[in-house]
């Protein structure tokens, strides 16, 4: 391990996040998620398949799939030199998280409702796989929401886990590109229908692979609404409402949230997440603060941490 590595891979982190939020994402059906999208919408189709082979197939085509995309980046983490690399790094790390992103979904949902229910279903669909056409505004609110709190451990703080941990081996942008390229499949595939057989590899490995960043990011948030005087409620929540949504992921944030921020989630006949001491209209900007809060602050330690380590083993001679 070379300290100099650690020093970039801190630096990536930060020169990430700015990038983000100067860009977001672009539309360009060449960004490198979006040709990922095809690839999966090609080959993840049950229709293809007889039931006996989908699941191995699955299994293959994850593993294609993640070496196929992570590849380019690997080369790029393993052979750019350090300018080159400190250059563009940041714009390949963009690539695999989301912020900016995120953000505007879920506002543009709320904006959207100004102009009337209709509006705002047909936004909240951009957002969530649930079915819309029946949710009143409350709903509408919860739907992005939720869709923002679950996102902030699948799209934040996940990749940038990924990048840090594995910075220490020098793949940090391998890394993260798995983890983009998994938890794009189970977006696509992992779901309890037609899909379930093809996607079952998928959603099992979303699963282990984002236990540790959801349990980093429930402490984060924890962290921030002790700040806020109100972490003792989110924890009870969690601990009450934690394993209410189906996995053993997503929920437990979601109901940290929740609590933190005194709202509800209600996903009719599903669940219902927190005590609803206030509306999410009333509420929403906390949800935006928290989310915020937890990036910003992850990312700062996350980078800090690698320096700090670049520097012990300068000092130390490791």
């Amino acid at each position: 391990m070379v300290p100099t590595d650690l020093i970039l891979a801190g630096a990536v982190i930060l020169l990430a996040l700015a990038v983000d939020r100067l860009i977001g994402d672009p539309h360009s059906a060449f960004h490198p998620v979006a040709l990922l999208g095809r690839f999966i919408g090609w080959w993840g189709q049950p229709s293809h398949y007889s039931s006996r082979v989908q699941r191995a197939a699955g299994v293959f085509f994850w593993i294609l799939t993640a070496v196929l995309f992570t590849f380019p980046f690997f080369l790029f983490g393993r052979y750019a030199p350090w300018l080159i690399f400190l250059v563009g790094a940041p714009f390949l790390l963009k690539c695999c998280f989301a912020w900016r992103s995120l953000e505007e979904h879920a506002l543009g949902v709320v904006a959207a409702l100004e102009n009337g229910v209709d509006k705002g279903r047909e936004r909240v669909k951009l957002m969530v796989s649930r079915e819309t056409a029946e949710l009143d505004a409350d709903h509408i609110r919860s739907a992005a929401y939720e869709s923002m709190t679950e996102n902030l451990t699948d799209s934040i703080i996940s990749p940038l886990f990924y990048f840090a941990l594995l910075s220490l081996f020098g793949l940090g942008l391998a890394g993260t590109a798995v983890f983009r390229a998994a938890n794009t499949m189970d977006a696509m595939l992992g779901y309890r229908d037609e899909r379930a057989r093809l996607g079952w590899c998928s959603a099992r490995m979303d699963d282990v692979l984002n236990y540790i960043p959801a349990r980093v990011t429930t402490f984060f948030l924890l962290a921030w609404f002790l700040t806020k005087g109100t972490a003792t409620r989110a924890w009870r929540v969690m601990r009450r409402d934690g394993k209410k949504r189906p996995g053993f992921n997503g929920g437990i944030v979601m109901a940290a949230m929740a609590g933190g921020c005194g709202v509800c989630f209600d996903k009719p006949g599903v669940y219902t997440i927190g005590n609803g001491e206030r509306s999410l209209e009333e509420g929403g900007s906390a949800i935006v603060s928290a989310v915020r809060a937890v990036t910003l602050s992850f990312a700062a330690i996350t980078a800090a941490t690698l320096i700090l380590l670049a520097w012990l083993i300068h000092s130390t001679g490791i």
